[in-house]
């Protein structure tokens, strides 16, 4: 047992920004530190680190603590485990006290698994150095393939002896039960027998981001065609295949420095990498890419290198896999190796300088790589070619950023000499037909024609309302509570919507304004009001309900206030609160000259009162956004049941004109107000 002197000198030693900064990528945003949160998915940052305060908090997920609190949370482990790693990475001695029978018996599985696992790693490691067998198989096989001793000792590669119960009788003589073995996947018990798993094979000891042993992969080097060329470890409570990469460990920082993944498939590809000086880069292990390995590395970097050898069919085997990056959100390009060539042989044939030149020249982005691919085996064949344009097209509907599917778009309409027009045409419809499944759950309608004014209305309103807004509106809910808790009173210059609106309606008739009547439009549109006036005006007018509990109770409160015109006191305010309201209500009173970190979500404000007024027109144009897009979907699926059964559809398309223009004016205020 850790004493408690030892506890507060861990404590006193631990850099917040330090500890977190290993596993998450973060920038510097004022005072604090920005990342994307380890504890959920997203795609923009809202995980915040206060060196001063010493805690973290993400403010979509809610997860919150100090650097103990951080360890336990993420690498799932006990207190006295985080008090242990934190004293490992802070060099202090632990003192301990003596622990009681109790406390011995107590000790959790996952505990003993990872000493078991490291116990076999030093085992694997000792034996590949100091015994016979392991020098002459297991060392010269490594020494052979090229790694120096060095890397050798670095990455811990070891040999399990030809044994069958090498690893077994060792371990159980050190203390370790048979039953503890077993649940590492290290040891096989059946009616028959039991038998070490491993053997006569060369061991790749798979880490943790923290660096802690979790698995095994394994080499056989003698031909043997009963047994398999690569043997793994099985699932375990430490270890999930799904979710790990081989290298994390040891490539995390120069990920992060480099601002790229470099992705192979196998371990002495990763190896050899690294003995030529490029760091940044894991393996998938041979297993197929998952998403929860993609959203691990998309806490480093957003931008991912796949590397292929020149094994074509290998290649297309594996496309639809990394499809699954695009659809993260992550940047996607793709080295080719020459034919018969992988990452590990041709490291091993070229320079440090020549490998890395190679890698840098011949990235290509991956809807470029994958078009020429298969584009070559259309052959002229139209209806090969129709076939490759939807898949290219499928693949580029995946990609979350309108922005980026644009200019793939284009890409896209220049190397298979096709319309943009026609593939923005039927990527809509591909999307549509996503979002239509995922809502309803009904069968694809892809094929479906929906007829010329179905069309006439893509055109006009564009692809945005087709995409699904991941974001959680609760982000925003909870900036709006809180702008009623510090600023409810203050009186700020906030847009009339009426006036935008107005001009809207007489750009309609107008074909183009003077700059001069523009300006003065602009200038026009601003009223004074009360914050809280102003925000029950929006909330009250679009029928915007809250989906969190606490913060719709909050606003309830605020509406009697409102309604009642009474002045509005913090103290007062909160003192009045039910007790399930008051934690929320207290937890979101700051500083009037504090407000949450918009940057991370692409907002950049000053951190300045006089600024209020765009974090508030901000957050209720995205809900009121985010209703337009629902509203546009639910529109677009009625006027084709409409159209299919030749009803009349004059008064949908009326209401759709009026949301065209609020949608127009929504994004007006966002370009005059919210980036002014």
């Amino acid at each position: 047992m850790i004493n408690q002197e030892t506890k507060e000198r861990i404590l006193e030693a631990c850099r917040i920004e330090e500890v977190v900064g290993d596993f998450v990528s973060l920038k510097k945003r004022g005072a604090n530190l920005l990342g994307v949160c380890p504890f959920h998915n997203e795609r923009t940052p809202s995980f915040t680190v206060s060196p001063a305060k010493g805690f973290f908090k993400c403010f979509g997920c809610g997860k919150a603590g100090d650097s103990v609190t951080f360890m336990m949370e993420h690498e799932h482990l006990s207190f006295p485990e985080a008090l242990r790693y934190l004293a490992g990475k802070y060099n202090i001695t632990i003192e301990e006290e003596a622990p009681s029978a109790e406390m011995i018996e107590a000790q959790s599985q996952r505990e003993s698994l990872f000493a078991v696992m490291d116990f076999a790693k030093n085992f694997y490691v000792d034996y590949l150095w100091n015994q016979d067998e392991g020098i002459a198989i297991g060392l010269s096989y490594f020494r052979e393939r090229g790694f120096t001793d060095e890397i050798i000792r670095k990455f811990e590669l070891g040999f399990s002896p030809d044994k069958w119960d090498g690893l077994t009788a060792a371990a159980t003589s050190a203390g370790y039960k048979e039953e503890i073995l077993e649940k590492a996947g290290l040891l096989i018990i059946n009616e028959q027998k039991k038998y070490d798993r491993f053997r006569g094979r060369v061991m790749f000891p798979v880490a943790s981001l923290t660096g802690r042993t979790i698995a095994f992969g394994a080499r056989i080097l003698k031909t043997d065609p009963k047994s398999p060329k690569y043997l793994n470890s099985p699932e375990t409570e430490i270890y999930f295949k799904s979710k790990s990469l081989y290298g994390i460990s040891h490539a995390k920082k120069s990920i992060v420095e480099k601002d790229v993944c470099y992705l192979v498939e196998g371990y002495t590809d990763v190896i050899s990498l690294h003995q030529a000086g490029i760091e940044n880069v894991v393996a998938s292990s041979g297993t197929s890419l998952t998403v929860e390995q993609i959203r691990l590395i998309g806490r480093y970097t957003k931008n991912i290198t796949v590397l292929y050898d020149g094994d074509a069919a290998g290649i297309k085997a594996s496309l639809r896999g990394i499809n699954l990056i695009l659809e993260e959100g992550m940047n996607v390009r793709v080295v080719l190796f020459p034919d018969g060539e992988d990452p590990d042989s041709y490291s091993r044939k070229v320079s440090n300088v020549e490998l890395l030149d190679y890698l840098t020249v011949s990235a290509v982005d991956f809807i470029s790589f994958k078009t020429k691919l298969l584009l070559s085996d259309t052959a002229g064949d139209p209806i090969k070619k129709a076939g490759l344009v939807r898949d290219i097209v499928e693949t580029i509907a995946v990609v979350p950023d309108a922005i980026t599917r644009a200019a793939y778009v284009r890409q896209a309409s220049t190397l298979m000499e096709m319309s943009e027009a026609v593939l923005i045409a039927e990527m809509n419809k591909i999307i549509r037909t996503r979002n239509n499944r995922q809502a309803d759950d009904v069968p694809s309608t892809s094929q479906d024609n929906f007829g010329d004014t179905l069309d006439r209305i893509e055109k006009e309103v564009g692809e945005e309302q087709l995409i699904n807004d991941e974001q959680s509106t609760e982000v925003h809910e909870e900036e709006i509570i809180r702008i009623l808790l510090n600023y409810a009173d203050d009186v700020f210059p906030l847009p009339d919507f009426n006036k935008y609106m107005e001009d809207e309606t007489s750009k309609s008739t107008k074909k183009k304004k003077d700059e001069e009547v523009e300006e003065k439009v602009e200038e026009n549109a601003i009223v004074h009001i009360k914050v809280k006036n102003f925000i029950f005006e929006m909330l009250r007018n679009d029928g915007i309900h809250f989906t969190n509990e606490n913060y719709a109770g909050l606003l309830a409160e605020f509406a009697n206030l409102v309604d009642q015109d009474k002045e509005y006191d913090a103290q007062t305010f909160i003192n009045s609160l039910s007790p399930e309201l008051k934690p929320t209500a207290i937890s979101l009173v700051t500083s009037k000259y504090e407000l949450a970190n918009w940057e991370s979500r692409g907002i950049f404000v000053r951190l300045d009162k006089h600024r209020i007024e765009k974090t508030v027109v901000d957050a209720i144009i995205y809900i009121q956004k985010k209703m337009a897009n629902k509203k546009a979907l639910e529109f677009q699926n009625e006027i084709k049941e409409r159209s299919e059964v030749g009803a009349d559809i004059d008064d949908l398309l009326m209401h759709y004109q009026e949301l065209i223009k609020m949608k127009k004016v929504l994004n007006r205020i966002t370009n005059t107000v919210i980036n002014k």
